[in-house]
């Protein structure tokens, strides 16, 4: 019996030094809304880096899935170039198909750098461990786009409001402009809940989208601006199809960076090879055109606002 309650009584204290240091491990990692993979002491919201890191001899880049990933390879192949001057290593662009593709392949160690949509970001910084510290703007800081309502020229639909009863497009559950912000701004300000008072479709894309309402497959459709106006400069669609019914406030557009266990040497290099491109002349300042420049940013301060859409949506960034 005495041996039994020793052994009973090293096996509570066992219990109780265990919950104790998962305690003090928990104090020694908060985290936030980050996935239980990731730390962060500094409360900065993004992930710490940590004592373990990578330094990948080829690095791998990725730009979102916004358009045809074919046309951006071709975009990004001087900044790539560039990108290896600077850090001395190999870089590829990686063609994603979609937000969650790109997300997990940063997940799984598969992808270095990126440009990760607005509505993704938060996804991608809890989830993925993506620290973004760059977005693209012009000499006197600003950046951004707006979401827009848009229809068909000689739709009868006026105002948002009309949209009731009528077929209204998004791009993907994960977008800002494609989805979070427009639907938040349809239930608040126009009192139109989507299956109550309009049918809600996915297109998959934000170009998708504006083909369809120039085509008439929707009624409407909810986009990003830059990506509506880069095709109508491109000839992909014709502008005098389409009519816009409402327009947001500015939000950030496109953030850029980089895992969080890259080596801290390397990823000052690449964030040098952001801020040291020369835009002049490139095929990032053709396509890009009312962007000269990559501009600081930060997730906790410039990713506010579409922080603020995820709670009123209530999304909450779950991690597979």
């Amino acid at each position: 019996m005495h041996r039994q309650m020793k052994v009973f009584a090293g096996a509570l204290l066992a219990l109780i030094i265990g919950g104790a240091l998962g305690t003090l491990q928990a104090q020694d990692c908060p985290r936030g809304d980050l996935d239980k993979a990731y730390c962060d002491r500094n409360n900065d919201l993004v992930a710490d880096t940590p004592s373990q890191t990578v330094n990948p001899p080829t690095l791998v880049f990725a730009y979102t899935p916004v358009e045809d990933p074919s046309l951006y390879s071709k975009v990004w192949d001087g900044f790539l170039r560039h990108l290896e001057k600077v850090t001395g290593k190999k870089v590829v662009f990686f063609p994603v198909q979609s937000n969650a593709a790109e997300i997990e392949a940063m997940r799984s160690g598969r992808l270095h750098i990126a440009g990760v949509s607005t509505g993704p970001t938060p996804i991608a910084v809890n989830c993925a461990g993506y620290i973004p510290f760059a977005i693209m703007g012009s000499k006197d800081g600003r950046f951004g786009y707006e979401m827009e309502i848009i229809v068909p020229a000689d739709s009868p639909i006026k105002t948002p409001a009309d949209i009731k009863g009528k077929k209204l497009a998004f791009t993907a559950p994960t977008s800002n402009s494609g989805f979070k912000a427009p639907s938040v701004l349809l239930e608040s300000e126009f009192n139109l809940v989507a299956k109550r008072d309009y049918e809600p479709v996915f297109s998959g894309k934000h170009d998708n989208s504006v083909l369809g309402v120039a085509n008439k497959d929707y009624d409407a459709a909810a986009i990003a601006n830059e990506v509506m106006v880069r095709m109508f400069e491109r000839n992909v669609v014709d502008k005098t199809k389409i009519r816009s019914i409402y327009k947001s406030e500015t939000f950030p557009t496109t953030s850029y960076g980089t895992a969080h266990n890259l080596d801290p040497a390397l990823q000052e290099k690449i964030k040098d090879a952001f801020f040291t491109f020369p835009w002049e002349g490139s095929a990032l300042k053709a396509e890009f055109k009312t962007e000269d420049r990559f501009v600081p940013i930060t997730y906790q301060k410039d990713w506010s606002v579409v922080r603020k859409i995820d709670a009123a949506s209530g999304v909450k960034y779950a991690c597979k």
